[in-house]
């Protein structure tokens, strides 16, 4: 376990929480309400990085089928995960929060309801393993 010392003095105030809508609310604002971006510390989040992932010089390789590039990566709390085209998934110590925040390259973003489907949305769910989507 490492410990990650803050070196800012600023003060983090914390999100407010959205309001909750009466029922009988306008349709297009409870539509924007439910679009928001999710945040806060137990939205997991994933961003594909399609070339090789090198850690500390070397390239990461999927213990289970070899593969050596086109990973997902999945950031939950402080946890990151590589995922494979195979299904194959392994928590990453080396890759930190502020690793995964500097290789998000888009601000869109597409909300499922849990890990399973997004990863199935994808492709990492392993019905395209030993191929290379590019």
């Amino acid at each position: 376990m490492r410990l990650v010392l803050r070196t800012t003095n600023e003060q983090a105030e914390p999100a407010a929480a959205p309001l909750p809508l009466p029922p009988g609310s306008d349709p297009l604002l409870r539509l924007q309400h439910e679009t928001q971006p999710l945040s806060g510390p137990d939205v997991t989040r994933c961003t594909g990085h399609p070339r090789e992932l090198p850690l500390r010089g070397i390239p990461v390789m999927c213990p289970a089928c070899q593969a050596r590039r086109d990973w997902v990566l999945i950031n939950h709390r402080r946890n990151v995960w590589i995922g494979c085209r195979c299904g194959h998934q392994w928590l990453e110590p080396e890759i930190t929060r502020a690793d995964f925040d500097g290789l998000l390259t888009t601000s869109n973003c597409t909300t499922y309801p849990s890990l399973e489907q997004a990863l199935t949305a994808h492709g990492f769910d392993g019905s395209f393993a030993g191929t290379y989507l590019m």
